[in-house]
């Protein structure tokens, strides 16, 4: 059996090699590695693959979502909507720009932003909600967006965990996550289900003149080369990353396809075992898993982890310490807040190993172990 990985992109990349390295050499060969034809060719098709008009690159996915905040004129003091049962990205750019992160609660079972949670939270300075769209299971859009029109709020999707996500509203039109909101975000990081060899980043909007303002703020906020508008940063995809995201955009769905498989041989294998609660999949979308991440029902965390790694399986919590409890937002009162389905699950979730290169034989260790450990055989 191959050894196991939590992602294996060495293997993935082993397919695909030809066309990488060939899209890599034409990169050298026309010495363009700053917003080369390639960066230009990345943005169009991922916009295709999306159903957005504009995808405007970056330099990574905490980029993207610091320069979205920075396009919509938040101002410090402005309150902004989160999640805490999510990576720090998501909430430390809102610290950064001094705004204020109000973190609210998530769903037990979707993993994702409670939309009666944001309702609660919403006072006069509140200004934004950024949902996540978390281990690649979609957040309730369609309340959400109901929610923003209401209070007139903007939306920020983080998307760096499920690109390629259908969003199904209750009429039947599809979209997919990161072009629902105001602006969607994601991550190019290798280990993301469209990673690249390095980090990158993208935002996603249908307002043309939005898009020109993410634009200019990625670049210097400059329109015209020297001649700076409007305060920006320096955040681009290099066109190496580009090149190489574009071979892999054509196999996205493929490797969408295949976590999903691996995904159902975990469902099948836990099924109907009172001590694992496999992930739920909403009914207004699909779940592209970025993670598999299980809920331990009376089993030692610690311990599962430790025999897993006794028998050469990785596993990992995504995330142990929510956002509301972490240093950084000691000033803020975090460890006064009242979340208990997202202080609940960091005390429960573990994830296994998913990817593209999963194999049956890989799986059935997997499963078998995990089995032996929850059902009492821990040697």
């Amino acid at each position: 059996m191959k050894p196991l990985q939590m992602v294996d992109t060495k293997t993935q990349y082993l397919k695909i090699k030809d066309d990488i390295d060939a899209g890599i050499f034409q990169v050298l060969e026309s010495a363009a590695y700053i917003n080369g034809k390639p960066v230009q060719d990345f943005a169009k098709n991922l916009s295709a693959y999306m159903g957005v008009k504009h995808t405007i690159p970056c330099g990574n996915g905490t980029d993207a979502l610091q320069i979205a905040m920075m396009a919509l004129d938040l101002k410090p003091g402005d309150e902004v909507i989160t999640p805490s049962f999510t990576y720090i990205a998501t909430t430390e750019v809102i610290a950064l720009l001094r705004l204020t992160p109000v973190f609210v609660d998530v769903d037990k079972a979707t993993f994702c932003i409670d939309p009666e949670a944001i309702r609660k939270a919403i006072t006069p300075k509140t200004k934004a909600i950024v949902p996540v769209h978390l281990y690649g299971q979609a957040a309730n859009m369609q309340e959400i967006m109901a929610i923003a029109k209401e209070h007139n709020l903007f939306v920020i999707e983080d998307n760096a965990q499920a690109i390629g996500c259908d969003y199904t509203f209750s009429e039947g039109t599809v979209k997919k996550t990161g072009t629902i909101g105001t602006i969607g975000t994601t991550s190019f990081y290798p280990s993301k289900n469209l990673g690249a060899f390095g980090d990158g980043g993208a935002m996603f909007t249908n307002d043309d003149a939005l898009a020109e303002k993410l634009k200019m703020i990625a670049n210097h906020g400059q329109k015209v080369r020297y001649y700076h508008d409007i305060v920006g940063c320096n955040s681009r995809l290099d066109s190496i990353q580009a090149a190489i995201l574009d071979v892999k955009l054509r196999h996205l769905d493929e490797y969408i396809s295949a976590r999903q498989k691996a995904a159902s041989f975990y469902d099948n294998a836990f099924a109907g075992n009172d001590s694992l609660t496999v992930p739920a999949i909403a009914d207004y979308s699909n779940h592209v898993y970025h993670q598999y991440t299980l809920i331990l029902n009376e089993v030692d965390r610690n311990e599962l982890s430790s025999y897993l790694a006794r028998h050469n399986i990785p596993s990992m919590i995504y995330y142990p310490v929510p956002a509301h409890r972490q240093k950084v937002f000691d000033a803020l009162g975090g460890s006064n807040y009242h979340l208990p389905a997202t202080d609940w699950l960091t005390e429960r979730v573990i994830s296994l190993p998913i990817h593209t290169e999963l194999d049956e034989e890989q799986l059935q260790y997997i499963t078998a172990h995990v089995l032996n450990f929850v059902n009492g055989n821990k040697d």
